[in-house]
């Protein structure tokens, strides 16, 4: 008999670099191919050979396309994978979109340590090329929501919305071999929220064998005072002593969620008529396919309208560099969401020194990332080879999280039909894994299991 097995190879004690590899029968699907991102000892997985060759893997699946879910594609094509890449529409999309520009940035970073003599290498080569990225979309095939179809003889898959984000799905993954019985196992993803203003909640589980469920926010719940208020009191206080509000936000989704938060707060005159930017070229793209894509959203076309419309788009780097040379009250909405790279990492070294601005985060900030260590209280900050003093007033809208919290995840499994045979919690961090599965089994009495890093098991 033919036997199924799952091997973690990423999002195994941590939130990032999402790789889940399922083999049976001969054949490899490796579910979401993402980045690892934070701790140093993260990243440089990143530059370490697959366990798997990626000659060897004959499809990858992937739930969505933040970076730390898609981002490893470039590599795993640059380096010889030559099958089929299966996303939603909105992923495929979103991937035109992001993956160039994370090639973009590995360079541009790659040439700033060079230039500024920072990086112990020399030269400092970026992981892989905006080229790279461009020609790994060429393997990329586009599907709709809830089609089910073989992509191997003995391997159907299929996608469900998840929220999130534009294009986010739980992916399922199914065996049909017919000398093994039939296997569903189902990849939650990156699970939304039942109460996003904007994104479609999760679709409900139904009848599956095998889970793997995202574990972000395990042992967590969301604030649930109003992001709104705070963002309306951050932003009068702040003007009205002549700062500035920096936002590092999530190009793709928190972007736009923040968007339609000022767009509601000039609407009720509840912040004075400050001017926005939106300064991210990725965040701009993804703006307009948000405009363009109603279908993937609760807002109608005219309100999708109207939230891209609320902010000035900042489209080349020296439009992004006037802005920091005026000293006009503003609010500036910029990527990276963890401060980890890209434009925010210049308004971070103009403002942050300054007490009478604002640098107000937008949700999870993973170990390691600057974004988690500002937000911890550190005195200063590295950007650029150069300790800049944090003076400015610090705070997170964690409330703004697109991650399902414990309670949305809890209110999510109880729409399966049964309970799974296993469910695997991964994509989280120790504490929070924990947590999740301590409360899956005390509230649903379901058998759970925390992957290691690399541990392969057999179904």
């Amino acid at each position: 008999m033919n036997k199924t097995s799952i091997t973690f190879l990423g999002a195994a004690g941590t939130v990032t670099g999402s790789k889940t590899l399922i083999e049976h029968a001969g054949s490899r699907v490796l579910v979401d191919c993402g980045l690892f991102q934070g701790l140093k000892s993260l990243r440089l997985l990143n530059w370490a050979a697959l366990p798997i060759r990626p000659t060897d893997v004959d499809a990858v699946v992937l739930t969505h396309a933040h970076i730390d879910h898609s981002g490893y594609i470039p590599l795993l094509v640059k380096n010889g994978f030559s099958g089929t890449i299966h996303a939603t529409h909105g992923t495929c999309d979103l991937c035109e979109i992001l993956l160039p520009d994370s090639g973009f940035l590995h360079e541009r970073d790659a040439d700033i340590a060079n230039r500024y003599k920072f990086s112990k290498h020399a030269p400092a080569l970026p992981l892989y090329t905006e080229n790279d990225a461009r020609k790994s979309l060429e393997r990329f095939r586009s599907w709709k929501m809830h089609t089910y179809e073989n992509i191997l003889p003995n391997i159907k898959i299929g996608f469900r919305p998840a929220g999130h984000i534009l294009g986010a799905a739980n992916a399922l993954v199914e065996i049909t071999d017919e000398k093994a019985p039939g296997k569903k196992i189902l990849f939650s993803g990156d699970l939304g929220r039942y109460d996003d203003p904007v994104m479609v909640e999760p679709h409900p589980g139904g009848k599956i064998d095998v889970l793997v469920v995202e574990s972000t926010y395990g042992g967590r719940n969301h604030d649930g005072t109003s992001a709104e208020d705070i963002m309306a009191e951050v932003i009068n206080t702040t003007s009205a002593r002549g700062g500035s509000i920096i936002i590092p936000s999530f190009a793709v989704g928190r972007a736009q969620l923040l968007m339609y938060c000022l767009m509601k707060l000039k609407n009720e005159n509840k912040i004075p008529n400050i001017p926005v930017f939106l300064d991210s070229p990725m965040a701009i793209d993804a703006s307009e396919l948000f405009r363009r894509n109603s279908e993937l959203h609760h807002l109608s076309e005219d309100e999708a309208k109207r939230v891209c419309a609320v902010a000035k788009y900042v489209h080349s780097a020296e439009e992004s560099k006037a802005l920091n040379a005026n000293s006009m009250p503003k609010v500036i909405i910029s990527a990276s969401g963890m401060a980890t790279g890209g434009r925010i990492l210049h308004h971070l070294k103009h403002y942050i020194g300054d007490e009478r601005n604002t640098i107000m985060f937008a949700g999870y900030q993973a170990e390691g990332t600057r974004g988690e260590k500002i937000l911890a209280g550190a005195k200063s900050t590295k950007i650029h080879g150069r300790n800049i003093a944090v003076r400015a007033q610090v705070l997170n809208l964690d409330m703004l999280s697109a991650h399902a919290d414990e309670k949305d995840i809890m209110r999510w499994l109880k729409t399966f039909d049964h309970p799974p045979e296993i469910t695997f919690i991964n994509h989280g961090e120790e504490k929070s894994s924990n947590a999740l599965a301590a409360r899956i089994k005390n509230d649903l009495g379901w058998k759970c299991h925390i992957p290691k890093y690399l541990e392969k098991i057999t179904l």
